[in-house]
């Protein structure tokens, strides 16, 4: 038995609440290694010593390139919970708890019979809190999101001018859009838009600012003029909740524009401001530098010195984005935030944050922008959600630049999925392109299957779809200038289109947010990568990416998409959705 390799982690992604009544437990062991693996379990504050504890074997449920997890969910279970687990490999066993190996359990009893309690050294859940739970609201989790950069999009019915301008502002300011994209341009487009299949819209920023991107903000209580005007953002809001759908707006809190007002006081006033603890590392008298490779003398986002960067542990801007948060929700009545660069503001912040959208909408959605593991931001304290970039790239190495085969995929995936509890890791938004990379579809060097192989999965897999706008006309690019280009309305791309609603019906017809998923990758095939759901529907996914035809069998189900597929052969870029059967619950 490699001992090595086990490992559990009490209230972490290896034990965590469900709900109020039922309690998953993981652990962790070298793959192929063991034979049996059970848990005990047991009130750890029943009134009967030793305390009863019960024996549910565990399934090996998931695998990696190193590693088996094997997991249980107990339903009903104890409020309190205490645990160990007994691990058996051929004629060698063991318990597990308190992080060790042991022969025997900690309880000891005395000659006269008494019980000398050890139930404190076994692994613990002190008490399943109602207020521990994470509830993600459920429209997000039946969501599949339309992410559009609106300078972009369009500025009337499926038209877009292409034109930029300039709008004065108060005194130095200028607010510039590029490619002309407005409010109305979205409102226009929304039956498009859902047509499609889409059922949320997630906006990048739309609030005053300098540059076309607006990711600079001047005022954070009205809309940009170069987008339109406060009444347009409300109709749109209002005809968006009119259609079923929801909307998601971006907030950008880590940093501002050089001419935001507080910081522009500091500017005159030095340290003679009331805002000057408002922002990070400031050094006196401050001096904005002309040019773009001259590094300020104060924080900024990236070292970029239009945006310096708030001091976010400061109370006084705590209370004043709080403020924000709740303006937004209450009287634009939108459903969520997508927060930028949420990883480097103060946790404290997204704690007073939450409270206060929360308390003004209990269904408002968190999402922060956070590429790397987010676990420490996903307690239910702060995010709701994070960018799954880890899916973009994971489905990158195999899909794209196929320098991943599909074992390693299917490998990094099952990393992925199990960093977090399970309401979290369905939760998770997924992505293939947004506004800070290159089209996933230039990556695949413009191929066409292969983006279609990595927009199926996107649209199968756990988690929440969000597609970058144009990805249905197969827009490219690899520059900023290229990847942000307008909306290509004039282009005719039936196809892609056409693939997109059909892929987007499959999502809201078969699949349910909480659908067991598995990976059977049993295949001598290293590149063809198997996935299933499971819930009402059983769905079976088949992916192909080699450079030559792979062998599948496809008669135990009635094939409902289908791409390259000859005889009993899946072609390189091939793809088969099967509907296996319907489970009668």
């Amino acid at each position: 038995m490699n001992r090595s390799a086990i490992l559990h982690i009490p209230a972490s992604q290896y034990a965590f609440a469900c709900s109020e009544d039922s309690f998953t437990i993981r652990i962790r062991t070298a793959k192929g290694d063991l034979d049996f693996c059970t848990l005990f379990y047991g009130d750890r504050a029943c009134n009967t010593s030793p305390v009863q504890f019960f024996a549910v074997p565990m399934a090996r449920r998931y695998q990696d390139a190193l590693y088996d997890f094997y997991e249980v969910t107990l339903h009903p279970c104890p409020r309190r919970i205490c645990y160990y687990f007994k691990v058996e490999k051929g004629d060698e066993w063991s318990y597990y708890y308190a992080d060790a190996f042991h022969q025997e359990l900690p309880d000891l009893i005395a000659e006269d019979g008494f019980v000398v309690e050890g139930r404190s050294e076994y692994y613990q859940y002190p008490y399943i809190l109602r207020s521990e739970i994470l509830q993600l609201p459920i429209w997000y989790l039946n969501a599949i999101v339309y992410n559009i950069f609106p300078d972009s999009f369009a500025d009337g019915k499926k038209s877009l001018s292409g034109n930029g301008k300039e709008i004065p502002l108060s005194g130095d300011c200028v607010s510039k859009s590029r490619q002309g994209g407005t409010i109305r341009g979205i409102l226009d487009n929304l039956d498009y838009i859902s047509g499609l299949g889409f059922n949320c819209l997630y906006l990048n920023p739309i609030f005053q600012a300098g540059e076309y991107h607006k990711y600079d903000t001047l005022d954070y209580f009205h809309i940009d003029p170069c987008m339109g005007t406060d009444e347009d953002f409300l109709e749109l809001t209002d005809s968006i909740h009119d259609r079923g759908m929801h909307i998601i707006i971006d907030g950008v809190f880590n940093h501002c524009s050089w001419y935001f007002p507080q910081f522009e006081d500091v500017v005159k006033k030095g340290e003679a401001s009331p805002y000057k603890d408002w922002f990070y590392e400031l050094n006196f008298p401050i001096i904005r530098p002309e040019n773009v490779e001259d590094i300020p003398e104060y924080a900024c986002f990236a070292y970029e010195r239009k945006m310096p960067k708030f001091n976010t542990a400061n109370p006084k801007v705590q209370d004043y984005f709080a403020t924000v948060g709740r303006y937004w929700i209450e009287k634009f009545h939108v459903d969520g935030w997508r927060l930028d660069v949420a990883n480097e503001v103060d946790k404290n912040f997204w704690r007073k944050f939450r409270h206060a959208v929360k308390s003004a909408n209990p269904e408002a959605v968190l999402i922060g922008e956070v590429w790397e593991n987010a676990e420490i931001w996903l307690k239910g304290d702060m995010f709701d959600s994070t960018m799954n970039y880890d899916f973009r790239k994971h489905c990158r190495d195999f899909f794209a630049l196929q320098k991943a085969d599909a074992d390693t995929f299917a490998s990094s995936i099952t990393d992925m999925m199990l960093r977090y509890p399970t309401k979290i890791s369905y939760g998770q938004l997924n992505l293939l392109d947004s506004h800070d990379v290159a089209r996933f579809y230039s990556l695949c060097g413009e191929n066409y299957r292969r983006w279609q192989a990595a927009f199926l999965y996107l649209c199968l897999a756990p988690g929440v779809p969000s597609v970058f706008y144009g990805d249905e006309k197969q827009l490219s690019g690899i520059r900023e200038s290229e990847y942000r280009q307008g909306m290509p309305w004039n282009e005719n791309h039936e196809e892609s289109g056409q693939f997109v609603k059909k892929v987007l019906k499959i999502r809201k017809d078969w699949i349910s947010p909480f659908d067991e998923w598995s990976i059977l990758q049993d295949s001598p095939e290293k590149n063809l990568f198997i996935f299933e759901r499971k819930g009402k529907y059983h769905i079976r996914l088949l992916l192909h990416q080699g450079d030559r035809p792979a062998a599948v069998e496809c008669s135990n189900g009635q094939i409902l998409l289908q791409q390259g597929l000859e005889g009993n052969l899946l072609q390189e870029g091939g793809f088969v959705v099967l509907l296996i059967k319907e489970c009668k619950l």
